[in-house]
């Protein structure tokens, strides 16, 4: 045996013993835990998602998809959607660093949703409400066509069966890929809220983090009760802008749900945890009384028969106008 075939025989061996004792570790091990924004803790991920997705720490509160948001407020197995076959196209055909229609189908992607809001109907505490839950997740929960269309048909359906409606929202606007087809969002729904309002149909908005532009200078501060989640941005520009604009350094807790409550731009502050339980008194306090509930129904009713009394009644004259000629 040469030296060269000595020391080749030796690494050999080396590397079968290395592989022997290896420990193997799962890639994904990282996963298991995660960093507090906050407050920098190192938390296992089971038990932050275990309590609601707030840091037990310093409580502050991680951004949480559609799918969370809809577990944790409604009542199990409740929550039914709507409108899931009005899909966004791409009709300016946009195109900025790479064509809109990619970026749709890698937000589809990324979520498993169609668009960046989800309506249904639901029960919270056993009160049947509507609802659209907005997803930051899919492009930043920015409005566009879709979603517009889509929180504008759920309040009328909430109008038409007479339903509190609620919109949870977490969106950093209009959605600037659809030009002026997404600011008329904002006219849109501000317009359909105006009708619940007109109606005395009862309009909550829960604003969670964050809610910004369009959204927030159309339905999110319409509402006829606004609860925001503790440590919430709140804003039309962001601090950053208003800072370069105006010249001067804004408060620390600017555009924060603590910081509205202050100046009186929402009505309730609410923790995740008690969220569904403050939506719920909200409701049994507004809830119809029973009698107001038969009348409302019978004045349906009476415009029903109203209508078609008059359509029966130009239908025969048209027939008796056609008969003397």
């Amino acid at each position: 045996m040469t030296i060269k075939d000595w020391f080749n025989k030796r690494k050999e061996l080396q590397i079968a013993h290395r592989e022997l004792d290896e420990t193997h570790i799962d890639d994904h091990i990282g996963d298991l835990w995660i960093q507090c924004y906050n407050c920098g803790a190192q938390l296992l991920r089971k038990d932050v998602e275990n309590n609601m997705d707030v840091c037990p720490e310093c409580h502050y509160h991680f951004r949480i998809n559609s799918e969370k948001r809809i577990k944790q407020l409604f009542d199990e197995g409740s929550f039914v959607e709507m409108f899931k076959n009005i899909l966004p196209t791409d009709p300016l055909k946009f195109v900025d660093t790479e064509p809109y229609q990619k970026r749709l189908d890698a937000a589809k992607s990324k979520t498993n949703l169609d668009e960046a809001v989800r309506c249904g109907t639901g029960k919270i505490d056993g009160e049947e409400v509507v609802a659209a839950v907005m997803d930051f997740e899919y492009m930043g929960g920015s409005m566009g066509s879709v979603v517009g269309e889509k929180i504008t048909l759920a309040m009328e359906y909430a109008l038409e069966h007479r339903l509190p409606m609620i919109a949870v929202t977490a969106s950093g606007g209009a959605r600037m890929q659809e030009s002026a087809l997404s600011l008329m969002q904002m006219a849109k729904t501000s317009c359909a809220v105006s009708r619940l309002q007109e109606a005395g149909i009862l309009y909550i908005t829960v604003l969670t983090e964050p809610t910004y532009g369009g959204v927030t200078a159309s339905f999110a501060t319409l509402g006829d009760v606004i609860i925001a989640e503790q440590g919430a941005r709140i804003g039309f520009a962001g601090r950053r802008v208003i800072e370069q604009t105006i010249k001067q350094n804004l408060p620390s807790n600017f555009q924060t749900a603590e910081y509205l409550m202050q100046f009186g731009q929402i009505d309730i502050l609410s923790d995740r945890a008690h969220l569904k339980s403050t939506i719920s008194q909200v409701l049994k306090l507004h809830k119809p009384r029973v009698e107001e509930k038969n009348e409302a129904k019978h004045t349906k009713k009476a415009a029903k028969t109203a209508k078609k009394s008059s359509k029966s009644k130009t239908n025969d004259e048209a027939k008796n106008e056609y008969a003397s000629v």
